[in-house]
């Protein structure tokens, strides 16, 4: 639940972010003057490159701690999630061609198919592809 809010406000933040640089006057006109704004009229008087600088570090900022705390929330789920399952083991799948998979075989250990285990372990056979 909290992941899925931090994740929203991270997309939402992101946009207003994309969208407050590219209103922005820079050395070329920039996108603000694309839409027919002049160099020195603004919508929001003389002083709007201070402001949307301003903004711009401050939303910055929030974007930064937004996703640093989405990084923590994921690996703390992570830890969760590996915490609840220790004892999962990864199936082993057979080879394609049918052979037996090489088994490795200790000294006593009893065989996986029942009984003692062979003189020879056994390899399985790869074929170049």
């Amino acid at each position: 639940m909290l992941m899925g809010i931090a994740i929203a406000l991270f997309i939402l933040v992101s946009v207003f972010l994309i969208l407050l640089i590219l209103i922005q006057k820079g050395r070329g006109g920039g996108l603000a003057s694309a839409f027919g704004g002049a160099g020195g009229n603004t919508a929001f008087g003389s002083k709007t490159g201070d402001v949307l600088t301003w903004a711009t570090s401050i939303v910055f900022g929030i974007f930064l701690l937004l996703s640093v705390t989405l990084n923590l929330l994921a690996r703390s789920q992570t830890a969760d999630q590996s915490a609840e399952a220790p004892g999962v083991v990864t199936p082993q799948v057979p080879p394609p061609d049918g052979t037996t998979p090489a088994v490795p075989v200790e000294s006593g250990a009893e065989f996986l198919g029942g009984g003692t285990p062979p003189d020879q372990p056994t390899r399985a056979t790869t074929q170049p592809q």
